[in-house]
C-alpha cells in the first residue's frame, strides 16, 4: 500500500503507481510498480490508477504525518515536550531543521510520487475507450489531486519543479528544475479550474472521497487567497456559498469523529479505514501524551508528537464550545488525575496501533466562511457590514456572542480593518485549531514573524530547506533556499 513505501523519490526518479482492483473506488488497495506504457488500457485501469492518486494522500509525507507537523507544530499551537517523540520533529518545532532533515524529504518525496500518479491518469486515459462524460470527470480529479498537492509543496517550499507530464525513465527528471512560484499557482488555478469545470456538485454515498465540484472551488478560493488576489477570492468562495451545497454543522464537536466523517459541512477529506490492510489513520496514537499508556488511546503506543501549547489554551474565550471537542488538559492514569494537554479531535478506539478511523479534513465550510470574511475585508472595510455576517455565524455556533464594529464590550469590537483581520486571524486558529492551517495562515498573512520569533523563527524560515538530497541528484539545477547553505 502507499503508505508503507519507503523509497526516497526524486523528480529524476519517480516511479510508476497504481493500484490493485477493488469494487469499492476508494478502497485503498496495495500499490504494484507496473509498466507505465502498456497497461492502461481500459477504464478499470484508469480508475485503478486514479485510486492510487488519491491513495498518496495518505502517504507519510502527506496527510499521514507531514501536513500537520507543518501546518501545526511549526506554529505556536503544538509543539513537542519530549525529545522522545522525535527528533527530526522536534526539529521542525524549534526552527532548526535543515537540509537533512526527514521531513522535508518525505514531504517532497510523496508529493512528487502522487502528481506522478495524477499525471499517469492525465496522460493514458486520452487512448482509452470510455464515456466522455467519466473520462472528463477522471480528468479532473486528477487536475484537483494534482493541484492540491502542488499548492502544498510551493506553500512549504517555494519554486519547486513544475512536472506535468509522466515520467518514463530517471534521465527525463534531471531537466526539471525549480519552477518560479508564480508560474506553480498559475498551473494550479489552471487545474482548478479546468477540474471545477467537469466535477459533480454532489456524489452518491457510494463514492464518499471522490472530489467534487466544492472541493475544485473551496480549494482555488484558497489559493486566491494565499494569493492576495482578494476580488477573485471573494467571487470564487461567494459563489460556493450561493450553492447552498454545504452548512454548518449544529454541533461542533459533531465534525470528528468516525461517525461524523464526510458531513455536511466537509468539503474534502483524505479517507482512512483501520483494519484494512494498513489504511488506518494514526493520529490517535500520534497525539496522545507519552507516558499516558492506554488511557487516551484506548490502544497502542502514545507518541506525544503534536500536544497543545498553553499559549492554544489560553487563546480560547469562556464559554467557547469548540475547546473541550478540540483538545483536552487531563486525563485519568491509574486512577490519578494527569494535567496533559492533548488533541482531542482525533481521538477514536484503533484496531490496532497508529491504525484508527479518523479522516482527515482538509477543507470545511468553516473555512469557506472565513475565508470569504477576509476577502471582504480586504476588499475594503465595512462597519457592521458583510463580512461581520459569516466571521459571526462561525461565532455563534460555537456559543459565542457576536463581534460588531460598536460594541460596548471591548472584546467583542472589531472598530478597523486591522482589527478585523486580527479577529479572523483568531477565529481561524480557534476554528480550525489542529487541523493544519495554522501555520500557512501565519505565513500568507506575513505574520509568522512576529507572532514566532520568540519561539526561535527567522526570516528565511518562511520555507522549508530543499531535501538535500535532491541537491546531490541534481546539482546546479536544483537549488536551496537562503539560509539554509
Amino acid at each position: 500500500m502507499i503508505n508503507n513505501i519507503k523509497m526516497r523519490l526524486s523528480v529524476a526518479l519517480l516511479l510508476f503507481v497504481v493500484s490493485g482492483c477493488s469494487d469499492n473506488f476508494l478502497d485503498l488497495a496495495p500499490v504494484s510498480q507496473l509498466n507505465g506504457n502498456s497497461f492502461y488500457k481500459t477504464e478499470e485501469d484508469i480508475k485503478n490508477a486514479l485510486t492510487a492518486t488519491y491513495g498518496a494522500l495518505q502517504a507519510p509525507g502527506i496527510y499521514y504525518s507531514s501536513m500537520h507537523v507543518i501546518g501545526d507544530l511549526r506554529s505556536d499551537d503544538t509543539w513537542i515536550p519530549d525529545p522522545n517523540a522525535g527528533a527530526n520533529l522536534q526539529e521542525v518545532d524549534q526552527f532548526k531543521n535543515n537540509a537533512f532533515n526527514t521531513i522535508s524529504s518525505s514531504t517532497w518525496s510523496a508529493h512528487y510520487q502522487g502528481i506522478q500518479s495524477a499525471n499517469i491518469v492525465i496522460a493514458k486515459i486520452a487512448d482509452v475507450q470510455m464515456e466522455t462524460s467519466a473520462k472528463a470527470r477522471y480528468i479532473g480529479e486528477a487536475k484537483f489531486l494534482r493541484a492540491l498537492m502542488y499548492f502544498n509543496l510551493v506553500r512549504i517550499f517555494g519554486d519547486v519543479p513544475l512536472v506535468l507530464e509522466v515520467i518514463n525513465n530517471p534521465s527525463e527528471g534531471y531537466a526539471y528544475g525549480r519552477e518560479a512560484a508564480g508560474n506553480v499557482y498559475e498551473q494550479i488555478i489552471s487545474d482548478l479550474k479546468e477540474a471545477g469545470a467537469v466535477l459533480p456538485g454532489q456524489i452518491a454515498s457510494a463514492e464518499i472521497g471522490r472530489a467534487t465540484r466544492g472541493a475544485a472551488t473551496a480549494l482555488l478560493g484558497k489559493v486566491y487567497l494565499t494569493r492576495a488576489q482578494w476580488d477573485l477570492a471573494a467571487q470564487t468562495l461567494k459563489a460556493l456559498i450561493d450553492r447552498g451545497t454545504y452548512q454548518l454543522q449544529p454541533n461542533y464537536a459533531n465534525l470528528f469523529g468516525a461517525a461524523n466523517e464526510n458531513s455536511r459541512e466537509s468539503i474534502f477529506e483524505v479517507q482512512f479505514k483501520k483494519g484494512s490492510s494498513g489504511e488506518g489513520s494514526p493520529y490517535t496514537n500520534q497525539f496522545a501524551p507519552i507516558g499516558s499508556g492506554t488511557a487516551v488511546t484506548g490502544l497502542g503506543n502514545p507518541l506525544g508528537q503534536n500536544i497543545p501549547t498553553d499559549a492554544i489554551v489560553a487563546a480560547y474565550e469562556t464559554g467557547d464550545l469548540r475547546k473541550n471537542a478540540s483538545m483536552q488538559t487531563t486525563y485519568t492514569l491509574n486512577g490519578n488525575t494527569v494535567t496533559h494537554n492533548y488533541v482531542a479531535k482525533y481521538l477514536g478506539q484503533p484496531a490496532a496501533n497508529l491504525d484508527s478511523d479518523n479522516n482527515w479534513i482538509v477543507l470545511r465550510y468553516a473555512d469557506v466562511l472565513l475565508m470569504y470574511a477576509e476577502a471582504l475585508n480586504e476588499l475594503g472595510f465595512e462597519a457592521n457590514g458583510e463580512a461581520f455576517l459569516y466571521l459571526n455565524q462561525v461565532r455563534n455556533r460555537a456559543g459565542l456572542a457576536s463581534k460588531t464594529s460598536n460594541n460596548s464590550d471591548p472584546s467583542l469590537q472589531i472598530a478597523s480593518q486591522a482589527a478585523f483581520r486580527l479577529a479572523i486571524e483568531q477565529e481561524r486558529r480557534i476554528e480550525l485549531a489542529f487541523e493544519g492551517h495554522r501555520w500557512f495562515d501565519l505565513v500568507r498573512t506575513n505574520r509568522a514573524l512576529a507572532v514566532l520569533a520568540p519561539l526561535g523563527m527567522k526570516a528565511h524560515h518562511v520555507l522549508l530547506p530543499i531535501p538535500q538530497s535532491q541537491i546531490e541528484i541534481n546539482p546546479g539545477v536544483v537549488t536551496q533556499n537562503p539560509g539554509y547553505n
